[in-house]
């Protein structure tokens, strides 16, 4: 079957699904399929549920005689171009998202803030590869006004592939950093990669970039490109000398939600408390500020959208339960984004402050020397450089295995250790039933700071490097270790972190803890 015949079924059936097990009446469902299942052979359930029509890439799978399947020569293609000719039929702006960092938090800010004047369709969740793009372009309606679509990518060519389906009047990259450096081979891998929407707004004369003046990275690869200033719509910090920027700002504080001063074209000064934790999500909300100024929402209207958006899925998220404080950021995580979360963690007051740092994936060759450098700022004196440090002796949830050089350390010197707690808590389980924490209280007093690693990862870098006297070091095989731990010892009263990978599942700690 064409594209010009499917879309006319689409019309007739504009619910789309590739989930047998959730089919709504009169739906299409899409028989994709993955390494591990083939959708074809669900396509008879997902009728029974109640799909109308079943795509597929089968034939053997389609009863003889029965018109309900739609049978094409890849499943996966008849899908994103059904999407690509739905999305050629909207008539209002497209807005695409990518970067390597906060891309999904910009992508709701934007939705709050044009959600304020418009009908705004926008990407859920993190629904931003080659399939959840076009389930995301199939869901707009006549009624929608904007569309903000997110894109996401771990291999050369992706960007390029989604924005042809997305076909976007407008590009925004929040930043470049370090991530997926196994697929993209290196930065400029990455840069390159996520450049590809630059050359997409480069090549369609009326689309135009949203772009961060004050990153010099964003900078470069538009002047690689000689982008038009024309096509340009700077934001940036303030004091950057940014010409025609539609707005400047500043973080006003981060105590520790963040406060973000902005000033816009009429000159208006404007300060808005946010619900979002980290001073580097200034950028995103900067992006928001541009985004909505550019598409006429009012200010006032602008600073309403940021101060009630409050952050989900793990992502710059501030909670308090009754035991704890927690900082929650474990959706996602590289060598950049670790850093800056890192580094604003020690610009918050606390009187016991604690990180729950899970591996990093994907960096490949660039792995080691990440998780050292985010173990190293982990691990650091706050507010006094890398002074006063010794050797890190690394232990594993309750046991007393040690790591790397510490291995051979003698019994004399384990016995000293246990005499000092106080003084380097790093040191402070050694393997004795007291010291695998049976007393709560006399845990809590041992240091005020703590540094929980998780993974493999995190393991290997520990080794040979060297830690502040005042923080207590822990290494953990995965996340079940540290709730078995959490469970054991009920931490209260700290001010807590938890960043790393979505897969070392660190997203399960919060409700422990």
């Amino acid at each position: 079957m064409d594209i010009e015949s499917l879309y006319e079924l689409y019309l007739r059936h504009p619910e789309v699904t590739t989930d047998s097990r959730r089919c709504p009446q009169g739906s299409i469902f899409f028989a994709l399929r993955g390494e591990s299942f083939d959708g074809n052979l669900f396509a008879a359930k997902a009728l029974e549920a109640g799909s109308a029509i079943a795509v597929v890439d089968n034939p053997e799978v389609i009863p003889s005689g029965d018109n309900r399947y739609v049978l094409v020569p890849d499943v996966l293609k008849a899908l994103q171009a059904l999407a690509t000719r739905h999305r050629q039929s909207f008539k209002g702006p497209v807005l695409q998202v990518t970067g390597t960092n906060g891309k999904t938090t910009t992508k709701e800010l934007l939705a709050a803030v044009l959600s304020e004047r418009y009908q705004v369709l926008y990407t859920q969740g993190n629904l931003n590869n080659h399939i959840g793009v076009p389930l995301t372009l199939l869901r707009l309606r006549p009624t929608d006004e904007v569309a903000i679509i997110e894109t996401g990518a771990n291999h050369p060519g992706e960007i390029a592939l989604l924005t042809k389906i997305v076909q976007p009047d407008y590009g925004l990259i929040t930043n470049v950093g370090r991530a997926h450096l196994e697929g993209f081979g290196s930065f400029e891998g990455v840069k390159r990669t996520k450049g590809e929407l630059y050359d997409y707004i480069q090549q369609k004369a009326s689309a135009h970039v949203f772009i961060n003046s004050s990153n010099s990275d964003l900078m470069s690869m538009l002047s690689e490109r000689r982008m038009s200033s024309e096509r340009c719509i700077a934001y940036g910090h303030e004091g950057d000398g940014l010409g025609q920027a539609i707005c400047r700002g500043a973080v006003a504080a981060c105590e520790p939600m963040l406060k973000v001063r902005w000033q816009g074209t009429t000159g208006q000064m404007h300060e808005v408390q946010t619900q979002l934790i980290g001073d580097y999500n200034v950028d995103n909300v900067l992006a928001a500020v541009a985004v909505g100024l550019h598409f006429g929402v009012a200010e006032e209207a602008i600073d309403h959208a940021l101060e009630h958006y409050h952050p989900s899925l793990g992502r710059s998220e501030y909670r308090k339960t009754a035991a704890n404080e927690l900082i929650i950021d474990a959706y996602n995580a590289n060598l950049t984004s670790m850093m800056a979360a890192l580094k604003n963690f020690k610009k918050i007051e606390g009187d016991k402050k604690m990180v729950i740092l899970g591996d990093m994936k994907e960096l490949g060759a660039e792995s080691e020397r990440a998780h050292k450098a985010v173990a190293r700022e982990a691990m650091a004196e706050e507010g006094a450089g890398n002074g006063g440090q010794t050797a890190v002796h690394t232990t594993h949830g309750n046991h007393s295995e040690q790591g790397g050089e510490q291995s051979e350390q003698s019994e004399q010197d384990k016995q000293n250790d246990r005499s000092d707690q106080g003084k380097k808590s790093n040191h402070s389980e050694q393997g004795s039933e007291q010291n695998n924490h049976s007393d709560q209280g006399k845990q809590s007093d041992r240091s005020s700071r703590r540094a929980w690693f998780v993974g493999e990862n995190f393991e290997k870098a520990l080794r040979g490097i060297t830690a502040a006297q005042d923080i207590e070091i822990r290494c953990f095989k995965d996340a079940e270790a540290v709730k078995e731990t959490i469970k054991k010892e009920k931490p209260t009263g700290w001010l807590i972190l938890i960043k790393g990978s979505n897969s070392t599942k660190l997203h399960q700690l919060p409700e422990l803890l």
